[in-house]
């Protein structure tokens, strides 16, 4: 069949069109991650938990506010990467970096910590200080420190926390406890010593008071100012990052490390079509080849084939699959190697039958009697005979590996440097998601699972019109 016949017959049906719609999302997707992100993603992003330390625990997304009644707070990370204002204050000079956001939840954040990062100085270490700006026009100083002075031997400019940024968790120093407990001393007239303002600073930093024992919460805007005091006039600071923490983070929420999931869902996608793909199209490859030369050849040759095919496909996959990848490492391409070797007999044994067919037909007869050499009679006249039933088989292999490769990671087999839909339901599981209620964390990358799967099973049923002809003129092709 043509190609363009072959479209033709493929958009004329519902699950055709359907499939062909999500196949060109996955794969415009698939080529965002690719070009986006980082090629060791797995083992120097998501396997590392020092870049998710700012982020909440096991927070759902932030759309779940839609339902409920009480408005959950939004992690918030603002950066400054250059200062908002430079003043010169006798021989020094005053960076300060602005960072204002609003703040409209019912329920005050979980903490805020400061990070500051490529600090380079010539002679006197800098002061650096920040204070919380409140819609109602206090302010609170939450940090006030001398960055650390020169070390022996070491010669200007000193550059600080270049490689790791300098974290603070402002909602825990003392500072800032001395100075909201000022603050509701000179406004309220009411004073709470440190001890009572311990576990709950941030309810008082985004509250009005109302008792000893309750704030309500003030919405509004707030500011955080961070202030860099420099001493000399090739001094200077890189960037300021305030993050206020959250009870719900981002589109998709985040799992017990803090890890984005939209991150991880996102980059198994791409992996997901390599391994579909990759192993239906070997495995595909395999089996037609085989089925060809054995139906054709006939002899000792195609019983040794077809006695090949029956011993492996009768050998259980998946607890041989286990013990192979206990043996030889969690490696993907190992595990997409056991699924080619495992998931090219049946094509084998099938396509046989169709060449046992085909080979005595006149069409082949007359290219032997013209001399044709066996390969050109192969692959001219008896290949495309089941081009079609070929096609569809290899769409059909691709959701069964994908399939095959989230079970294994689920079990916790899969390959730990490259994160897969999988992995994080087994991780999920581990730590008891279902339990606890985190459904954002196992039933997103179970739906990915499924709706790829999906989309291959839409394209292979689409195809059953080419495989059989006579399909074409039943009405319910024709959706």
């Amino acid at each position: 069949m043509e190609t363009g016949k072959f479209l033709q017959v493929l958009m004329a049906s519902g699950p055709g069109k359907a499939g062909l719609t999500l196949l060109t999302i996955l794969v415009m997707i698939s080529l965002y991650v690719v070009f986006t992100y980082p090629r060791d993603f797995g083992t120097a992003r998501w396997a590392n938990p020092v870049l998710w330390a700012d982020n909440p625990k096991a927070a759902p997304p932030v759309w779940t506010n839609l339902f409920t009644r009480k408005r959950r707070a939004e992690h918030r990370i603002l950066k400054a990467s250059n200062p908002t204002r430079v003043e010169s204050v006798g021989t020094s000079w005053v960076h300060l970096y602005e960072l204002p956001f609003s703040y409209q939840a019912d329920e005050p954040p979980t903490f805020i910590s400061l990070s500051l990062s490529e600090i380079v100085y010539h002679s006197r270490p800098p002061v650096v200080s920040a204070s919380l700006v409140r819609p109602d026009g206090n302010v609170v100083l939450l940090y006030r420190q001398v960055l650390r002075g020169p070390r022996p031997g070491e010669s200007p400019p000193y550059r600080r926390h270049v490689d790791t940024p300098l974290r603070v968790l402002l909602s825990g120093e003392e500072r800032a406890f001395s100075a909201m407990s000022e603050l509701l001393e000179s406004t309220y007239g009411v004073f709470l010593p440190r001890e009572k303002l311990r576990g709950r600073l941030e309810t008082a930093l985004f509250g009005t008071f109302v008792s000893e024992d309750e704030f309500e919460v003030l919405p509004g805007d707030y500011r955080v100012n961070v202030q860099f005091v420099l001493h000399d006039p090739e001094d200077y600071a890189g960037m300021a990052r305030v993050v206020v923490g959250g009870s719900v983070y981002g589109l998709m929420g985040t799992d017990a490390l803090g890890r984005d999931l939209r991150e991880g869902l996102l980059f198994g996608l791409p992996v997901a079509l390599l391994i579909g793909v990759a192993a239906s199209t070997i495995s595909t490859l395999i089996g037609t080849l085989l089925g060809l030369v054995s139906g054709y050849r006939g002899g000792h040759l195609d019983m040794a084939i077809q006695r090949a095919a029956d011993i492996v496909s009768n050998i259980p996959m998946l607890p041989l699959l286990i013990f192979i990848v206990l043996i030889g490492g969690q490696h993907l391409w190992l595990i997409i190697l056991v699924l080619v070797a495992f998931s090219w007999p049946g094509l084998t044994i099938i396509v046989r039958s169709l060449v046992l067919q085909i080979r005595s037909g006149q069409g082949v007869e007359a290219a032997e009697a013209l001399g044709a050499s066996r390969r050109r009679v192969i692959f001219r006249h008896i290949f495309p005979h089941t081009a079609s039933y070929v096609f569809a088989q290899l769409v059909f292999f691709a959701p069964s590996a994908i399939l095959a490769e989230a079970g294994l990671s689920f079990l916790g087999l899969g390959d730990p440097s490259i994160p897969t839909w999988g992995q994080i339901l087994e991780h999920g599981f581990r730590t008891g998601a279902v339990f606890l209620g985190y459904w954002w964390w196992v039933v997103p990358p179970g739906l990915l699972i499924v709706l790829t799967a999906l989309t291959f099973m839409l394209i292979s049923l689409s195809l059953e019109p080419v495989v059989d002809p006579r399909l074409r003129r039943t009405r319910i092709w024709r959706y």
